[in-house]
């Protein structure tokens, strides 16, 4: 049990305060409400470039990192599709300086021209290292846009274009910026040995002066159901083929989105889990499998992958991870195989717990969903995942109709299909 206090400013940022007295540290997490789902489709890319200009001076300290590491903390941060996670541990004695840092950059950021055109090289190079110039590191620019059609979750968060990046211009990261790194569309959690009516005191001190905003109402396109499978062969030099098929399913509050995850692990949590046992260890198609959720806010995907055996047609090995979907929906799930699965996330989550850092995170996390509390509900909801909804949601989840699949062949290798040389990536209809 995770207790915490939460407070509300006149500004509208939301502070938790965790105390946790087993630590010397404090850990601070800022959670701004958007990411890559909130960008228009001809200006990519802005939320993860924010996360770098962050570090690029705000109007009162020139440097972000040197004051950090004077303070005896580290500190990092993180863009996905729903939100932008800023966070630092140092010890608790040195609270303030972390207060002083994060409320100067919400306040503004520099806005330097040169900095503006160093982040921007940076994402820039990122890009073409993570995602261009890396074995298997296009899969998701190419799954993305195969398996949606409308949401946003159709680009990565790097962008769907480099060149949306490239012509950024002043205004447009300013405008960017007052739109989304404002109070009213921040969270702010603490978690240390610290006492909470203090920690608001300083809080309201440093943050409470910066001006709310407007309020952020962006409307998200919602995706259309899919009504026929998708499918995309490309060839690349990569030492193996691999295979994805993803498909969609329940937002990240659904109750859909926890039975999702508890099939997740059946199938591959572990070298006892089902694809494992069957598909590397006793009929050697795949070298590894996997299978897991996206994780988003709105409807997400849930994904299947496999690299297959040298020599294995990919028809065989995809038909394979078919019969193990087939059979979730019309076979039971053990009761101790179940079993295992739902103790070994129980103990995942409380092992977690253990860090002060992931807890600031996590707090900040189901608040952004709708409410911290939820935190504390995570291993009772999946230890109620029952045999009957598991069969139910496989049946509604698993159809040819709902799925996009994804044939990354190596160079030399073959799908074993047909027609798989008349298929390319021009005929493509993104994680």
């Amino acid at each position: 049990m995770i207790e915490f206090q939460k407070k509300i400013l006149a500004n509208g940022l939301t502070v938790i305060v965790h105390e946790d007295p087993s630590t010397p540290m404090a850990a601070v997490n800022v959670l701004y409400k958007v990411g890559s789902r909130n960008e228009r489709d001809d200006r990519t890319g802005f939320a993860h470039l924010f996360e770098h200009l962050m570090f690029g001076g705000s109007v009162h300290i020139p440097d972000y990192d040197e004051p950090v590491q004077l303070a005896g903390g580290e500190n990092n941060a993180f863009t996905n599709s729903d939100y932008t996670n800023y966070y630092l541990a140092l010890p608790r004695e040195n609270l303030e300086t972390a207060l002083w840092l994060e409320s100067d950059r919400m306040l503004s950021l520099a806005f330097s021209q040169r900095s503006l055109d160093v982040q921007r090289k940076v994402v820039v190079e990122e890009f073409a290292q993570r995602y261009l110039n890396q074995p298997y590191g296009d899969i998701w620019l190419l799954l993305r846009p195969l398996a949606y059609e409308r949401h946003p979750y159709r680009w990565a968060t790097i962008g769907r274009d480099i060149e949306h990046i490239r012509q950024a211009g002043m205004d447009e990261v300013r405008a960017f910026f007052a739109r989304y790194y404002r109070p009213g569309n921040a969270i702010l959690s603490i978690a240390g040995d610290l006492e909470a009516g203090r920690v608001f005191e300083s809080v309201e001190r440093w943050f409470g002066p910066i001006p709310a905003g407007e309020p952020v109402r962006d409307q998200i396109p919602q995706e259309p159901e899919q009504t026929a499978p998708k499918r995309l062969e490309v060839r690349r030099p990569v030492p193996a083929s691999v295979i994805y098929i993803v498909f969609h399913m329940g937002p990240r509050l659904s109750r859909e989105a926890v039975v999702c995850d508890v099939v997740s692990d059946l199938l591959s949590n572990g070298t006892s889990s089902r694809l494992y046992q069957r598909l590397v260890k006793e009929s050697p198609l795949f070298s590894s499998v996997n299978a897991y959720i996206s994780g988003d806010v709105d409807p997400g995907l849930f994904v299947v992958t496999g690299y297959a055996m040298e020599g294995v047609p990919l028809d065989e090995a995809e038909a394979a991870l078919w019969r193990e979907l087939e059979l979730l929906k019309t076979e039971p799930a053990g009761e101790y195989e179940l079993e295992k699965v739902k103790n070994k996330f129980e103990a995942n989550q409380l092992f977690g717990e253990i860090n002060v850092l992931n807890k600031a995170m996590n707090l900040a996390y189901f608040e952004m969903l709708g409410d911290a509390a939820m935190i504390n509900d995570e291993v009772a909801e999946h230890r109620s995942v029952t045999q009957e909804e598991i069969m139910e949601v496989s049946r509604r989840i698993f159809r040819r109709e709902n799925s996009s699949t994804l044939l990354y062949v190596a160079e030399g290798g073959s799908s074993g299909e047909a027609e798989a040389a008349d298929r390319s990536e021009t005929g493509k209809p993104e994680m």
